[in-house]
């Protein structure tokens, strides 16, 4: 006779439930699909490649003729940060000190070509060897991306570009070679390691303060992340010290707290207060 336990039959019973998964749960109801945005395709003439963008439109948008600024969002997929800083954009309908926006995912293929500078550095070379895109990914931004969403959605003048690591590093990178782009720059944690410093290292020379036409905002932030990065950021932030152009309004916020892993979501959302936040009005 076999040895039973007095966990035998709890142990045949459950057995049975693990076989049998009807016995313990159902199929649930046809439910309705959540729908949150749109992706479009974009053929693009700078990449030679079909490329896609995700776009969320703020509650209310259908209900009026009222235009808005745009957050251009990089890694933006579906797969990569759309969701999350959709997120962030839904808070503007929650009354949380945030302008409504339109957000515009740009999703990535190979975002360690697309955003990166050509490199010089061996270390670079070895680590990334297809380096070196951003020229060719920043005139699919401005000379294909803006302007499909410029003709099919109500825009104001407001034009945000916002990433972290190599994504804050060209944004940095467009800040200073086409200042005019955008309206507005959110860069996080940005890899100012990449090509020996070279961005920050060239800054300086490249800060034109005629070059820049119109009013602009610049928000940075960095985690506690030390090294190069933070050497190479610090000597970014003290060519703006002495050549911003005095139309723009720029702001680094160090947040020593986060790390590289943990600051994407803390920074974007203060970014994103910081340059899309509500007028206070006069107190009566």
């Amino acid at each position: 006779m076999p040895f039973k336990t007095p966990y035998t039959k709890l142990f045949s019973f459950l057995l049975i439930i693990i076989s049998f998964p009807s016995l313990s749960q159902s199929p649930p109801p046809n439910g309705q699909a959540i729908t949150l945005g749109s992706t479009y395709p974009i053929n693009s003439k700078a990449l030679k490649q079909e490329r896609k963008i995700n776009i969320y439109l703020p509650p209310g948008y259908s209900e009026g003729s009222k235009k808005y600024p745009v957050l251009y969002l990089l890694d933006g997929g579906l797969h990569e940060d759309f969701f999350h800083i959709m997120g962030i954009a839904s808070l503007a309908a929650d009354y949380r000190k945030i302008r409504p926006f339109i957000l515009v995912g740009i999703e990535g293929i190979n975002r360690y070509y697309d955003l990166t500078t050509k490199s010089i550095v061996p270390e670079d070379i070895k680590s990334i060897p297809k380096n070196g895109g951003a020229i060719k990914f920043r005139q699919f931004l401005i000379e294909e991306v803006q302007p499909f969403v410029n003709a099919h959605w109500r825009v104001s003048d407001e034009r945000i570009l916002m990433g972290e690591s190599l994504a804050g590093h060209f944004v940095l990178d467009t800040f200073i070679e086409t200042p005019n782009a955008f309206s507005g720059y959110i860069s996080v944690s940005p890899s100012m390691w990449w090509n020996n410093q070279a961005l920050a290292k060239s800054a300086q020379n490249k800060l034109d303060p005629h070059k820049l036409l119109r009013s602009a905002q610049l928000f940075i932030t960095i985690g506690n992340e030390g090294g190069d990065m933070r050497k190479a950021l610090d000597h970014f932030v003290g060519a703006l010290k002495k050549h911003a152009p005095s139309n723009l309004v720029w702001q680094f916020s160090p947040m020593e707290q986060e790390s590289h892993a943990t600051i994407f979501h803390p920074a974007a959302l203060q970014g994103v207060r910081t340059l899309l936040k509500t007028e206070e009005k006069a107190s009566q």
